[in-house]
């Protein structure tokens, strides 16, 4: 379990983490949402240790984690929104180095290698550097190179941002199956349909404070489940509705044009970042 216990980040008088308190239990996936600048990266980043806490402590399963606990830090893997792979490697030469800073042996780097690039379906590719790379392998090779040391939590921030529809879809199907294998995952992102699709509980922030922790199910039920658009000149107008019925006698009342349709995470997203 991560226990985030009234987790602070200032920057001089900004103050980017307000006092969260959140629970994560293990083999969940768990999305965190919010808008540029709710604190989701300063989140991750006090929980991967390359940011310090100002206030408040990470506990995983009732151990507090600090930068000297190599022993707990070694459980967790991040992989962040930039690509930080030298680009005149190739993936084996990738995955090599980085067993290599964890002073594993070269027999397990390589049947560890072996094994994650099947996985993740880059195993044709494997001498190719990484700037013949497309965004998506590359993406998923930042995946192999984070599960080399077998962490029991991964920390994702923005993992498909930049990528086609297919290599997000692709990239979700490997998430999904890492999942599968009892691996703790906590995702950042702003696709809300990427964390309607993935996220058991989904937990929203807005300048740097926890406003919500929910299923996405739960929030689409306390919205309205379904949702009723009209275009007007300002723009779409949405209402929402508990039941379909309300939604049609609402929608048959309307001129113009308009559409009944399901409501969906980024309904939910919208109307509370909106307030």
């Amino acid at each position: 379990m991560i226990e985030l216990k009234n987790l602070t980040k200032k920057y001089d008088e900004f103050l980017a983490v307000d006092h969260l308190n959140l629970q994560i239990e293990t083999g969940e996936f768990f999305g965190l949402l919010g808008p540029n600048g709710a604190g989701k990266t300063t989140t991750i980043g006090m929980m991967s240790t390359l940011l310090l806490p100002t206030e408040g402590e990470v506990l995983i399963d009732g151990e507090r984690l600090t930068r000297q606990n190599a022993r707990l830090k070694r459980k967790i893997s991040l992989i962040t929104q930039e690509y930080s792979m030298r680009q005149d490697m190739t993936m084996d030469e990738i995955m090599e180095y980085q067993g290599r800073l964890y002073y594993m042996p070269k027999k397990k780097i390589r049947e560890r290698s072996e094994e994650l690039l099947e996985f993740c379906g880059l195993i044709d590719y494997r001498r190719r550097t990484v700037r013949r790379l497309s965004g998506g392998m590359k993406r998923k090779l930042m995946v192999c190179r984070a599960l080399l040391t077998d962490p029991e939590i991964l920390l994702l921030d923005e993992p498909t941002a930049g990528m086609d529809a297919l290599a997000r879809r692709q990239m979700w199907n490997l998430l999904k199956k890492l999942n599968g294998q009892n691996l703790t995952i906590l995702l950042t992102t702003h696709y809300m349909e990427e964390a309607e699709s993935l996220c058991g509980r989904v937990a929203l922030m807005l300048e740097g404070k926890l406003e919500e922790t929910d299923t996405p199910g739960h929030m689409i039920d306390a919205l309205g489940r379904y949702a009723v658009d009209q275009t007007t000149e300002d723009g779409i107008e949405s209402r929402f509705f508990e039941k379909r019925e309300d939604a049609i006698a609402y929608l048959s009342g309307l001129s113009g044009e308009s559409a009944l349709r399901n409501t969906t995470l980024e309904d939910v997203f919208v109307r509370r970042a909106s307030r």
